[in-house]
């Protein structure tokens, strides 16, 4: 239920708060380096963690609002698509991936406004939440790229495997639930219009 909160709840100050972290991973990954590359998946888990909490808070207290609503989606699709477009100079996914994401991330939004423009909810699946916890989890890994075997001075013995093949292995299989929630929300949408 959609109430009359305050616009600028804590929910909504989380929200913004991961639109705000972009341009930090962005500088961050500007000037690439062993340390920035750490602290810009900081900066993105610190993010990633604001996705759940936002819409928790906002739920359970009842404070759910249409600006809300709006950057809720916006904000995670800024934060994703901002790391993923700058890891691509860096080597870490390649190009064609990054762009079967952004596309089905523009078609799926898209469909949603031509069925909410009709007054249609297409509901998500839990594909699309999966898709979004590999892929998270993925580009930290993808930042954090390199081994963390040492790192300022300190010896990490859970962290030797190389943080960058862990990323790309989820990412694929991110990738792989990217597509299959797009055609999944494709065929809802059919079904519906075809009627």
């Amino acid at each position: 239920m959609v109430r009359n909160a305050r616009l600028l709840n804590l929910p909504n100050i989380l929200t913004l708060s991961r639109i705000a972290a972009v341009p930090i991973v962005v500088l961050l990954l500007l000037f690439e380096s062993k340390e920035n590359c750490f602290w810009a998946a900081a900066v993105f888990s610190v993010a990633s963690i604001t996705d759940w909490l936002d819409g928790y808070l906002a739920r359970k207290w009842g404070i759910v609002t249409i600006l809300g609503k709006f950057l809720d989606p916006l904000a995670d699709k800024l934060i994703v698509m901002a790391a993923l477009i700058m890891l691509i100079p860096l080597d870490r996914v390649p190009a064609w991936a990054v762009l079967v994401i952004l596309s089905r991330e523009l078609i799926v939004s898209g469909i949603r406004s031509i069925a909410s423009a009709e007054g249609i909810v297409i509901a998500a699946s839990n594909l699309g939440k999966y898709k979004t916890i590999f892929q998270m989890i993925a580009i930290i890994g993808l930042l954090l790229h390199y081994n963390y075997y040492w790192f300022f001075g300190v010896q990490f013995d859970f962290l030797y495997p190389s943080m960058h093949n862990t990323g790309i292995f989820l990412f694929y299989i991110s990738l792989v639930l990217t597509i299959w929630s797009g055609v999944d929300y494709f065929v809802k949408f059919f079904k519906i219009f075809a009627k």
